[in-house]
């Protein structure tokens, strides 16, 4: 076995990982299309036909609910947005909690501040990552009107005991399904799982407009909500006739034509990326498994993965040195990927710092200067050091992901990878 890269020996691949971009041919079709329309984008902010988008938007929200089973589909500009609009349609007030996970994107866990709503952080699950119900039930008081799941990692979260929770407290679940497009639980897709689901669109997803989201729900209230936040809530209401006025502000948060053309195109092509990146995730937790203290987190039963990343479990006692020791060895045996070049190796320790770590919650500052909204919230809300156990320790380390799985990439690249990690474990006694 060569020296290790790390140590100044020669890697085990120098040639770019494949980019995974998945614009053709069909996406530019539909964009020129739209282009000599002259239409990039049809809506209006007030109560007009013209309110709910142009026609590239509508048919994407049809087929979008059509895919995946649901009633309501409503295009928005972003993941982020959606989760706003879908957390003011369940009419929160100042000073109402939400539960929230610490370990994910930080807009599931910020989007209840814009409302006065003050996140209350539940502990993750050991092997699935997602929210633990035991933790959430310990987290109710009677100041609790949603929960957040996500669907981490492109795991679906436990579905009948967090919506029992909610089912038993009069509570709405959220799900943030940004990581999960596809993936199901006992046969319904993730996303529809809860009382309104949020998908993300973002560029380095599954399937992009290069930033964009939807929301759905089977709840027509709920959806008109979200529409309504969407698009100039507080200037349409009168017109509308609509006399709940709760949360009735809203803001530009529009899907372009151009968008929910590519979008259209993109959804027909979810089912084959899904296949191809499940079965190369397959083939490495069947390699890299053989190795003592290095293994693959479960996928739930009942449920199938999307694997936005590919999470692995990392024993530091059994391997015999720490996890980021030894990813960092890694990484300095193989490249980066094509069109992320700046962002280096497509691999990482932690993945997420707990998010009640980050000073936003840590000095309780988020709007204005005075500590709105964490003055309204009771004085038990912790943000503490030590609140999320199981996070932090899978942050400090325990877990590490990477994305060498995703399409384009063929059983050559995949076999680099296990080389890479082959590599390093047998030598590992030289970095220690």
């Amino acid at each position: 076995m060569s020296r290790l890269a790390v140590l100044g020996g020669e890697p085990v691949r120098k040639k770019l990982f494949p980019a995974y971009c998945v614009i053709g041919e069909e996406e530019k079709r539909a964009v020129s299309h739209v282009l000599d329309s002259g239409i990039l984008s049809r809506y209006l902010g007030c109560w007009h036909d013209d309110f709910y988008g142009g026609p590239e938007v509508q048919a994407f929200e049809k087929e979008w609910a059509l895919y995946f089973g649901v009633k309501h589909a409503i295009a928005v500009n972003s993941c982020t947005s959606g989760l706003q609009c879908a957390v003011g349609a369940t009419g929160i007030s100042p000073g109402d909690e939400v539960i929230v996970s610490p370990y994910t994107m930080v807009a599931s866990a910020t989007t209840p501040l814009w409302y006065g709503g003050i996140p209350v952080f539940a502990d993750i699950e050991k092997e699935y990552f997602c929210l633990d119900p035991e933790s959430v039930r310990a987290q109710i008081t009677p100041h609790t009107k949603v929960i957040i799941v996500v669907d981490i990692f492109g795991q679906p979260y436990d579905v009948e005991a967090i919506n029992a929770i909610a089912s038993e407290h009069n509570l709405i679940v959220i799900e943030d399904c940004a990581q999960a497009p596809g993936s199901k639980y006992r046969g319904k897709y993730a996303g529809t799982l809860g009382d309104i689901g949020v998908f993300s669109l973002n560029y380095h997803k599954h399937i992009h407009t290069g930033e964009g989201g939807v929301v759905v729900t089977n709840d027509d209230r709920l959806a008109e909500r979200v529409r309504l936040i969407r698009n100039h809530a507080e200037a349409v209401v009168e017109d509308k006739g609509e006399i709940d006025l709760v949360n009735m502000l809203g803001g530009n948060f529009r899907l372009t034509e151009l968008q929910a053309a590519i979008g259209r195109e993109q959804l027909k092509k979810l089912d084959t990326l899904l296949i191809q990146r499940v079965a190369n995730c397959e083939y490495l937790i069947e390699e890299l498994s053989k190795l003592q203290g290095i293994r693959s987190s479960p996928v739930r039963q009942g449920a199938t993965h999307a694997y936005y990343v590919q999470p692995f479990l990392f024993d530091e006692k059994i391997v015999g040195i720490s996890r980021d020791v030894f990813i960092n060895a890694v990484k300095a045996e193989l490249p980066a990927t094509a069109l992320r070049e700046l962002e280096g190796q497509q691999i990482g320790v932690g993945y997420s710092k707990p998010l009640y770590l980050l000073p936003l919650f840590q000095k309780r500052t988020a709007i204005g200067s005075h500590g709105f909204p964490f003055t309204l919230g009771s004085d038990s809300v912790s943000y503490a050091k030590g609140l999320c156990p199981v996070a932090e320790s899978l942050y400090e380390k325990q877990l590490f992901t990477h994305e060498f799985m995703r399409p384009p990439a063929t059983k050559s690249d995949l076999d680099d990878v296990v080389k890479a990690f082959n590599k390093v474990y047998e030598a590992r006694h030289e970095l220690i």
